[in-house]
């Protein structure tokens, strides 16, 4: 196994000036850097990087914790951070935590025995506070993404998600759109919470009354309760003309279950969403949505994380971001007259 040992030998430099090429630390001239390189590659060297993060208490592992692979605004986000970890040469791991708090948990007992050197997440909700809690008692550098979590004060990457809703309101209303229902995420949710503000506020705003039998809460991940739905949807008297998802789940979900019925979408019920999805809108572009800017979430809020990790002993303000969403108009609103 080759060594900075004859790394050193061959390019007649110091073990020391090796190490510090290889750390990229100290004061070393461009032209023995490139000398050590140069030997390094001839040699086939491969950096111990457990015995590097030991001397420089950093291992360059990042982790990202989302709620949902399967949901193409986090499939982007992921991108995202993963392309700016590597820009910075951070190694990124990816949990995925199915909206659940037990599998938040489990990654959260892995992330600190792992060493990482820092953690993106969008938590499952309100409830993670003691997870987060566990990570500022460890001192591990964290950035949240699209959800606050009361109590926690922190780097945040957010959308707007009262205005998004907001938006998606007011096109149904220019439509001639007048009985608009709401499937939603968990109460527990902040972004959820906002979402439902959102169409709360933009009823009021056109004089129309807030109706709790035409908004349901359901889970923003893949374990929503189908059977619920459902009977929600059969329950609403008069039918709305138009529904409003909370996500693009759970959009996919009422489509399903009004196809069941054969309604048709949008002659028999419109519908909108937050979120779009991904490439997929390009081979079809069918939903109308309020867009959240996926890429950025990740490659924003993976910036923010390195420069925390790298202030750690600097006390700078906490940062928070938050990313307007853009209203996409498609198919699958049907316009309507009063």
């Amino acid at each position: 196994m080759v060594t900075i040992y004859d790394i050193a030998e061959k390019a007649n430099v110091s073990a020391m000036t090796v190490s510090r090429v290889i750390n990229n630390t100290g004061k070393i001239s461009d032209k023995t850097r490139a000398k050590v390189k140069k030997v390094m590659e001839e040699l086939h060297y491969v950096p111990n990087h457990t015995a590097r993060s030991l001397v420089l208490q950093q291992t360059r592992v990042l982790f990202l914790l989302i709620t949902d692979i399967t949901n193409p605004f986090y499939t982007t986000l992921s991108r995202g951070a993963e392309d700016a970890a590597k820009k910075s040469d951070y190694r990124l791991l990816f949990g995925n935590s199915d909206e659940s708090l037990e599998k938040e948990s489990d990654y959260l007992t892995t992330i600190l025995s792992s060493r990482v050197d820092g953690v993106l997440i969008a938590p499952a909700g309100d409830p993670s506070f003691p997870h987060l809690d566990s990570l500022r008692k460890h001192n591990v550098p964290f950035v949240l993404l699209d959800r606050e979590v009361p109590g926690i004060e922190c780097d945040i990457v957010l959308g707007d998600s009262k205005e998004g809703a907001r938006s998606l309101v007011d096109y149904l209303m220019s439509q001639g759109h007048r009985r608009i229902a709401m499937i939603n995420g968990s109460s527990s949710i902040s972004s959820a919470r906002l979402r439902l503000q959102g169409y709360q506020e933009a009823l009021k705003l056109n004089d129309l009354i807030y109706d709790e039998a035409y908004v349901h809460e359901a889970s923003f991940g893949p374990q929503s309760d189908l059977a619920q739905i459902e009977q929600w949807l059969d329950s609403m008297e008069p039918m709305p003309t138009a529904i409003m998802a909370g996500n693009n789940v759970l959009a996919i979900e009422v489509i399903r279950l009004l196809r069941k019925r054969g309604l048709r979408i949008p002659e028999d019920q419109s519908i909108v969403c937050i979120d779009d999805f991904g490439p997929y809108s390009e081979m079809d572009p069918f939903m109308t949505v309020a867009a959240q800017q996926a890429y950025q979430f990740g490659y924003l809020g993976m910036q923010m994380l390195i420069e925390r990790i790298q202030e750690r002993n600097i006390a700078v303000p906490w940062k928070k971001i938050v990313l307007p969403a853009e209203l996409i108009i498609r198919r699958s609103v049907l316009p309507i007259s009063e």
